[in-house]
């Protein structure tokens, strides 16, 4: 009978996605997770798999608590515009405030495994898709309210925001001052 596991999968998972966000696909090495995990390279492979394995948890991990909340606050209450504005200026602000400047690790990975990796471009891909739809619907709702000219194509604006973010969060990774960010939010809620 084998020895039971001395730790938490979903925590080891969530310090898996730490160093991945921090260091990328390529960059990680499996020392660099055992001394994350806490584990020897038998645990890890044992549980996970592979490196390879690990980080599509790890990216999916990323999803369901990073990605989920940025939808949830666009979902909160209130003029859209406003609401717009306050996520966008939290994503700049909380990318500026991390002294690793890790910005968005589905941005990151795009970047990075695109051309490569099938499986990590298609969970990027649904990533982004959610979160263009969730612009759409906001959008839709300011069209509603009548906030947004509702001759405006919601499907274009969710496009045009979605790719706002992901420039904002590569800027924000070699920005020395939040200025340039700011501006750019300003002018696009502002062209809405």
């Amino acid at each position: 009978m084998g020895r039971p596991k001395q730790f938490d999968p979903d925590v080891a998972v969530e310090h898996a996605m730490d160093v991945f966000w921090r260091k990328g696909y390529a960059g990680t090495t499996p020392q660099d997770l055992v001394d994350a995990l806490g584990i020897g390279k038998g645990s890890l492979y044992n549980t996970f798999g592979s490196k390879h394995d690990l980080f599509e948890r790890a990216l999916r991990c990323y999803r369901d608590g990073q990605a989920v909340a940025l939808i949830e606050m666009l979902e909160e209450p209130g003029p859209v515009k406003a609401r717009l504005r306050k996520t966008l200026r939290f994503l700049a602000e909380t990318d500026l405030a991390d002294p690793d400047r890790r910005g968005c690790m589905a941005v990151n990975t795009a970047a990075e495994l695109a051309a490569t990796d099938q499986v990590a471009t298609e969970l990027v891909r649904r990533m982004f898709a959610r979160t263009e739809d969730a612009f759409r619907a906001l959008i839709e709702e300011g069209q509603r309210s009548g906030e947004i000219a509702p001759e405006r194509d919601p499907a274009a604006l969710g496009s045009l925001l979605l790719n706002t973010v992901v420039g904002l969060r590569l800027m924000a990774r070699v920005a020395d001052s939040p200025d340039r960010l700011v501006r750019v939010i300003d002018a696009t809620v502002d062209t809405l």
